[in-house]
């Protein structure tokens, strides 16, 4: 057992978080290589190296994975200090560089040198598409930032073996992420890049990206699905986010072919991203006006957003709470009330389709099963689960109303 146990303690050892143990970069300038500061890491792991997000056999791991800012030409190396078959010889390590391999393309370079001279031939790298936006953004540090916005599809030159390079991020910053068919022409990649200046010439560094996939409506629609949506650790913060969707939403709106824009499975951030952006758009319709918030969601309010801004009916409700919340005096009780009473009356739908369901229940179940569904389902209990999702949901909004207000 004491042999088993030392045994155990030396393995241990050998075992390296790989969330830390891989160092991700976006590299403008040959000195950002080995500046640490430009170093970030992995939200995830767990897609490459299993749930525990845990690689074996290594002491000292390092897995580099640096991108030339634009082009995202990358390097690929494998460090650590000692290997576990170099003292167990029961033990195999993890094949960390086989793992990796299957997610980055073809056409890395190993060695630092190398990749450094790829540098040199950043400033040949152009933004891909057409170019849809362009905005500034303001650092009190830095001064002015500049970064545009273009669409591409799969059949500009180029773009395919760079967009095989970009989704290799997904692996590591998006929980769910999975690799798309790009070959299929219903995908349009929308991406984000800053202008830099190096040398005296303008280059350009990717910033992010969504890909959304157009789907068929009958009889001669498309809806436009946003898949994945991505900005590079390096910029989150500074409002690309939300600069992409607004812009991806006016793209569409110009396109009478487009019914309405959804989202596949959208995490809570996106959603919270979304109901930003089009509550900033909505603000300006006249359906929406405050004057005619207090009267209730109303037929004008579906239509005028769906026509004018391609969103949905779901979408358009959200927009119109947010805004009536802002319109709202919630210090009058009555105001208050109306307007707690109308979201929990939304939020209330799914209780009341439960209810509509224990009723077929009743007629088939056994007591005792019934018992067991009742529990789930007493009044009270539904209130107070009521109120806290009230709570949660306006809470989201005031978030959202403090970002229009700094919008303004």
């Amino acid at each position: 057992l004491l042999v088993l146990n030392t045994m155990e303690k030396k393995l241990a050892e050998y075992k390296c978080d790989t969330n830390e143990a891989i160092s991700l970069k976006l590299v403008r300038f040959p000195e950002d290589v080995e500046d640490d500061g430009t170093t970030f890491h992995p939200e995830y792991s767990h897609q490459i190296f299993g749930d525990d997000e845990v690689a074996f056999g290594y002491k000292g791991l390092q897995i580099q994975l640096f991108y030339t800012a634009g082009n995202l030409s990358t390097l690929f190396k494998v460090k650590y200090s000692s290997k576990v078959t170099e003292t167990f010889d029961c033990v195999e390590p993890d094949d960390v560089e086989g793992k990796i391999r299957e997610i980055v393309p073809a056409g890395f370079t190993y060695n630092t040198d190398d990749f450094i001279s790829l540098l040199e031939k950043e400033a040949n790298f152009k933004p891909f598409g057409t170019l849809l936006h362009t905005y500034t953004v303001h650092s009190e540090e830095a001064g002015e930032f500049t970064y545009q916005i273009h669409k591409a599809d799969i059949a500009c030159p180029g773009f395919q073996e760079y967009h095989e390079r970009l989704q290799t991020f997904l692996m590591w910053f998006i929980e769910t992420a999975s690799f798309i068919d790009a070959d299929d022409d219903r995908w349009d990649f929308f991406l984000v890049f800053e202008k830099y200046n190096k040398d005296g010439e303008t280059l350009y560094a990717t910033v992010g990206y969504m890909t959304v996939y157009n789907y068929y409506v009958y009889p001669d629609k498309t809806r436009p699905r946003v898949s994945q949506m991505l900005i590079l650790p390096p910029f989150q913060g500074e409002g690309h986010g939300a600069q992409l969707l607004e812009a991806v939403h006016r793209f569409y709106c110009g396109l009478p072919k487009v019914q309405d824009i959804t989202a596949e499975d959208p995490s809570e951030n996106y959603v919270k991203l979304r109901d930003f952006v089009l509550a900033k758009l909505c603000q300006g319709l006249p359906s929406f006006a405050a004057d005619k918030l207090h009267l209730g969601f109303s037929a004008d309010m579906v239509k005028e957003a769906q026509e004018k801004l391609k969103i949905n009916k779901k979408h358009a409700r959200r927009v119109y709470e947010i805004l009536r919340l802002r319109a709202t005096d919630m210090s009058d009780e009555v105001k208050a009330r109306e307007y707690r009473l109308e979201v929990k009356k939304r939020l209330f739908g799914p209780y009341r389709k439960n209810q509509r369901e224990l009723a077929k229940m009743r007629k088939c179940l056994r007591p005792e099963e019934l018992v067991s569904h009742m529990g789930q389902m007493d009044t009270q209990t539904q209130h107070e689960e009521l109120e806290k999702s009230y709570q949660v949901v306006v809470e989201g909004y005031r978030r959202i109303i403090e970002r229009l207000a700094t919008q303004a």
